[in-house]
């Protein structure tokens, strides 16, 4: 690639803009091609596109054929009938039932024949499976749980995030086991009549708020595939979409709640995120919306003055893990909200491996806490937090005992996972494994080898080993084969081009990820931020590079100009943009995301100028180190990646916005000498042309 574009006839700043913004088209590109097709298929047509490009520029002119004897040879002189062959492909595989689909499914076989239901959307694959008659499946069965069967189908999202659909005919008493399961706790409190379900899923909460007599129910989900299961394809396997009183919204929970003037008696959020994405290590790297403190004012903030907000989480006995994350984030939004004792306004109670919580917008009343005692002696449910008595866990006591912020600063640190409550600004509410945690060798002694401490130890060392694979593939794909052309550059040249792309290389990848996280949790899902996030950024970008040659950043004022204003920009986005994203919640998912065009329209055109300045910097000096110049400003990126993810995660998405301006801020040192040196270069060819003539320069 490097090769190809810096051996490219024509001007630097057009040819980054070109690829830049034919990057940005395949940001939405991908968006369509997954809500239109399956995932395979849609591998297929963007390797028919690649054909495409091939086809191009083997048309092109540039380079040299392959010898006449060699496989590459051969390969070129049948190009246009494999590209062919691959488009065909992949429009057979998207007209079929019966083409190219996964078979290996988080670690597990998936047959085809199993499944009554397979669809895919930009950011999910959902799938249904034939129907059986077992016990019902729950998620924290009371000991007393009457032995039961159902006929049941299961529901299963990407593979690991399983939930039940149960056959319903209408008739609510066919659901007693409901009554026994730890999530519905929160409906031992009498009086409840409106409720809201946070994510879906098989329909189980919504048949819950019915149950116990709610007569306006409403579920929030993002996911429409799941809605057109309940309302559509399997309505007359589950009737819940014909309950009087139920009405589903396609949404982002956050920002519905944000949005509605509705105002509720309870709002459950039940295992939103799965045991097995926890396990499996996958969301612990990832940023969550609806575990921010922010995001519990939201809900809290909807729930009518004797409202209560009940949440479930899996649990580890003898274990202070999510549970313990989960108590604080509770305390530090009842502390935000004005609570002057939030242990008066919580309830917690386990039942296996699930934990509920239960947070009220007003101090719970005798009457709703002898409710919820009473429930859980009868379900033999075990209480862990009650206003009325200590908590067993001496961890949970003291952040249940906080009355201030720095209070329950102090309680959650020094443990030996993270329990400080997530923000909008560090979202990172599954992962709990400090990075310096590793370098105990003690640690293992704390944990079982399941649940949040194997799920934090799986993903954090992928992440460790993909930071040491990306530095190995970098070094022998790039570095090594590269590193003559740099060699009879002066020193001024090598260093100083090396760290000019450097910079900007750490810089772009450390302003984009840290961008992908902020408004991953602004948008409501890691997949609208990649699409929108990426084509913004890439786009402005990519109009950068155009500008630049317009207007170049000749001159050493200029340079220094575009440095700081990049870099000030930057450094200011911390501070005036996350109270506006707060702000902006409840507005549509076009309009979140116009803000996102117009917040990175700046910073994108301000960073399109660094790299084909930086190269007309070098080739004003000599056209032979340019592919290193180019290699070594990918490495820095594709380096930089996972360290801005640790940043992230370490410290905060603030800061790793901040590292990036910073780098741009430094990068005046390197052009100033490579400038220096470009005009000694050209000071030097003028006097070669005319050694008796004096030169000014």
């Amino acid at each position: 690639m490097s090769l190809a574009l810096t051996r490219s006839p024509y001007a630097i700043g057009k040819v980054y803009g070109a690829d830049l913004i034919g990057a940005a088209v395949g940001c939405i590109g991908v968006l369509v091609l997954l809500n239109v097709m399956n995932g395979p298929s849609a591998v297929l047509w963007v390797s028919a596109l690649i054909g495409l490009a091939a086809l191009g520029f083997a048309g092109s002119g540039l380079g040299t054929l392959p010898e006449a004897t060699s496989l590459g040879s051969k390969l070129f002189r049948y190009r246009r009938s494999i590209v062919t062959g691959c488009l065909l492909f992949a429009i057979a595989n998207t007209f079929t039932t019966y083409g190219v689909r996964p078979t290996i499914i988080k670690d597990h076989l998936e047959a085809s024949a199993d499944l009554a239901y397979d669809r895919w959307n930009s950011f999910s694959r959902i799938t249904v499976s034939g129907s059986e008659t077992v016990p019902p499946a729950m998620f924290g069965a009371s000991p007393r749980l009457p032995h039961s069967t159902i006929e049941q189908r299961a529901l299963n999202i990407d593979g690991g995030a399983g939930t039940a659909l149960y056959r319903f005919d209408g008739d609510l008493a066919s659901l007693g086991f409901l009554r026994y399961d730890v999530t519905n706790l929160a409906y031992a409190i009498p009086d409840l009549k409106t409720g809201a379900v946070i994510g879906v899923g098989g329909g189980r909460d919504v048949l819950s708020q019915r149950l116990f007599g709610l007569r306006d129910v409403t579920g929030v989900e993002i996911n429409p595939i799941i809605i057109d299961v309940l309302e559509r394809h399997f309505s007359g396997y589950t009737a819940i979409a014909a309950l009087e009183g139920v009405r589903f919204e396609v949404d982002e929970a956050r920002s519905w709640f944000a949005r509605t003037p509705r105002s509720f008696d309870v709002i459950q959020m039940s295992l939103i995120d799965t045991w097995a994405a926890t396990g499996a290590g996958a969301f612990t790297l990832t940023e969550n919306g609806l575990y921010t403190v922010e995001a519990w004012q939201r809900f809290l903030d909807r729930l009518n003055p004797s409202g209560l907000f009940t949440v479930s989480r899996w649990y580890a006995p003898g274990e202070v893990n999510e549970t313990g994350r989960l108590v604080s984030l509770a305390v530090a939004t009842l502390l935000a909200s004005g609570a002057v004792e939030p242990r008066r306004h919580l309830f917690l109670a386990a039942a296996g491996k699930v934990a509920t919580l239960i947070v009220t917008k007003s101090p719970l009343s005798p009457a709703a806490l002898t409710a919820l005692e009473d429930a859980a002696k009868a379900n033999e449910f075990t209480v862990l937090l009650s206003p009325n008595t200590s908590a067993p866990s001496a961890v949970l006591e003291k952040i249940v005992s906080a009355t201030d912020r720095r209070t329950l600063d102090r309680a959650t640190a020094g443990f030996y996972l993270d329990l400080t409550p997530p923000t909008d600004a560090r979202p990172f509410f599954f992962n709990q494994l400090w990075f310096a945690t590793l370098l105990d060798p003690d640690v293992f002694s704390h944990f079982t080898h399941t649940g949040v401490f194997a799920g934090n130890l799986v993903a954090t060392l992928t992440l460790a080993m993909l930071v040491l694979i990306s530095a190995a593939l970098v070094a022998a794909t790039i570095i090594v084969p590269l590193q003559p052309t740099v060699r009879e550059a002066g020193w001024q040249l090598a260093v100083g081009g090396t760290v000019y792309f450097v910079l900007i290389g750490i810089g772009f990848m450390m302003v984009e990820i840290a961008l992908l996280q902020r408004m991953s949790v602004f948008l409501g899902h890691p997949v609208y931020a990649l699409s929108v996030v990426l084509f913004s950024l890439i786009l402005w970008t990519g109009f950068g590079s155009l500008a630049s040659e317009r207007m170049r950043l000749a001159g050493t004022g200029k340079l220094l100009a575009w440095s700081v204003a990049s870099a000030a920009y930057l450094f200011a986005l911390p501070l005036w943009l996350p109270p506006l994203l707060v702000d902006l919640d409840g507005a549509g998912l076009l309009v979140r995301a116009g803000l996102c065009v117009l917040v990175l329209a700046p910073a994108g055109l301000l960073m399109g100028f660094g790299f084909p300045t930086g190269m007309r910097l070098v080739s004003a000096i000599s056209t032979g180190p340019t592919p290193w110049f180019w290699g070594i400003n990918g490495a820095a990126g594709v380096l930089a990646a996972s360290v801005a993810v640790a940043t992230s995660i370490a410290c905060s998405i603030d800061t790793t916005l901040r590292i990036g301006a910073a780098c741009y801020l430094l990068v005046a040192a390197p052009a100033m000498l490579l400038m220096s040196a470009g005009a000694r270069s050209s000071h030097t060819a003028l006097r070669s042309l005319h050694p008796s003539e004096p030169t000014n320069v």
